[in-house]
């Protein structure tokens, strides 16, 4: 991980245009090549960024971030205040919670109730940054990702997303497709899911465990 303090401007060129004048900010370079520039404020979300794969040149003033998409985001840096670097190592990922890893353990036993005619591969697939929860294959051949969440949020997207990124580099897998099941997907994560050509599911923990529905129905 990189972290660079710096005084910059920031141009972002793809499917629209964004701009952010001259203020001090922290651009974070991560191992996986993601470039993230953020402010003191804000909560955990980047004011602009350029997810991996892409392509970092440095130049005098100018870093340019490029991506195989043919999107540009490009940091002016006026000052540098601070440069650092550290070696994190490989992170083991979250650890979920009782209804979280139930969930993963009913839905692998059962690939069929989150998309009829899924077969489980494996779990807990490697990849260079994190396991992928459920390694399947559709009724067409096509290899799929599950990501198994108890809340469908932006960052299950974001985590399945890195996932898709590093599989598709495996020619024995790819092309690989993403889902994103959970007991309920927020409308936010919906629309970034939809955006990322990630398909979600919203699957029912008591009835996968065997239990009376709750709701009503008629007879």
């Amino acid at each position: 991980m990189r972290l660079v303090v710096a005084r910059c401007s920031v141009d972002y060129r793809g499917r629209l245009e964004a701009h952010l004048p001259m203020a001090t900010r922290l651009i974070m370079v991560k191992a996986d090549g993601c470039v993230a520039v953020h402010a003191d404020g804000g909560a955990y979300k980047p004011l602009n960024w350029m997810n991996a794969p892409n392509h970092l040149e440095e130049g005098d003033g100018e870093w340019v971030v490029t991506n195989p998409k043919g999107e540009t985001l490009t940091i002016t840096i006026e000052e540098v205040l601070a440069d650092v670097g550290y070696e994190m190592g490989l992170d083991p990922g979250l650890t979920k919670d009782g209804v979280e890893a139930n969930l993963q353990v009913l839905l692998a036993d059962r690939p069929d109730a989150i998309e009829e005619g899924l077969e489980l591969l494996r779990r807990e697939y490697p990849t260079d940054v994190g396991p992928v929860d459920l390694l399947c294959r559709d009724g067409s051949g096509q290899v799929v990702a599950v990501e198994v969440k108890r809340r469908g949020e932006i960052d299950g997207v974001e985590q399945l997303t890195r996932y898709l990124e590093f599989l598709n580099r495996d020619p024995a897998l790819a092309p690989v497709r993403g889902i994103l099941a959970a007991q309920v997907v927020k409308p936010q994560a919906r629309t970034l899911a939809a955006d990322r050509g990630i398909a979600w599911v919203e699957v029912d923990y008591d009835e996968l465990r065997g239990l009376e529905s709750h709701e009503l129905r008629l007879f």
